[in-house]
């Protein structure tokens, strides 16, 4: 079964159990507007329980990668040998690193090979742009990370042949969804503190109106016939924003592995969100 093919804050694996529970066993049309590292695409496509799927974010270096990674897996696989050799060869990898940081990630091929390769290789595997968009993650000094997984790039292709890929608000890519289809929202998390205010994977920030604006259409999704799942935060707030008149709020505990403080990497109260 293909794997992720990048490290993503937020990532479901440790929550597959229970996500793959929580979806119904045959889906016409699969929507995931928050993509990130695909954990539930992946395993869904693997147990093929979808017709179709779209696959969206407003990402757009994240979307092509997924697009390189469908239409071009064998250049992708060059070019990130490349990286691969010439960051091992390196006498001085962290120049190397903040060399190809430098560069501006572009929709191309070379775009998707540099961001596979920082995220490889960057502090905690962690995505982060500024406000103009660039990528600022600090070098990561792992001692010899994989940057080219070339047997689950190959599986990670033939497993998006056919799906269908938009760059999209979260509202947008799954607007057509109804019954019979399954929507997966798993958008930045509402913060449990001040420190852990991390909630954009884009130069903009996904704050309370975001998150308001998430719960509407995740009803509206709902009240046309689709079944919709959320993942967010345990935070009150994530409660009082969906009616219990459409939404059962469960309760999950995930492993979370990106983290600045090694000692904070430990199990978190999430809630798990799904319609009637």
């Amino acid at each position: 079964m293909a794997k992720p093919f990048l490290k993503w804050a937020g990532g479901k694996t440790s929550l597959l159990p229970e996500l793959l529970r929580a979806a119904p066993d045959e889906i016409e049309t699969y929507y995931e507007p928050f993509v990130g590292g695909g954990a539930l695409f992946f395993a869904l496509q693997a147990a093929g329980r979808f017709k179709r799927a779209v696959l969206s974010d407003s990402n757009r270096e994240l979307i092509n990668a997924y697009a390189q990674v469908r239409d071009n897996v064998d250049g992708l696989v060059r070019a990130l040998s490349v990286h691969q050799r010439k960051y091992r060869e390196s006498e001085d990898r962290a120049e190397y690193y903040y060399t190809i940081r430098g560069k501006k990630l572009t929709c191309s091929l070379g775009g998707a090979a540099n961001l596979i390769f920082l995220n490889k290789t960057c502090y905690n595997g962690l995505y982060r742009v500024n406000s103009k968009g660039w990528f600022n993650v600090p070098h990561g000094r792992y001692v010899n990370p994989t940057i080219c997984d070339e047997g689950n790039l190959r599986a990670a292709s033939e497993a998006l042949q056919g799906v269908e890929l938009r760059v999209a608000d979260f509202a947008d890519g799954p607007r057509l969804a109804g019954a019979g289809d399954f929507v997966y929202f798993d958008p930045p998390y509402v913060p449990l503190s001040e420190t852990a205010y991390f909630t954009s994977y884009t130069a903009k920030e996904f704050g309370m109106d975001e998150q308001g604006r998430l719960a509407r259409t995740a009803t509206t999704l709902a009240a046309q016939g689709s079944c919709v799942t959320l993942s967010n935060s345990g935070h009150p707030d994530v409660a009082s924003m969906y009616s219990s008149e459409v939404f059962e709020l469960g309760e999950v505990h995930a492993r979370r592995a990106i983290n600045s403080k090694a000692n904070s990497r430990g199990p978190v109260r999430e809630y798990l969100i799904q319609s009637g």
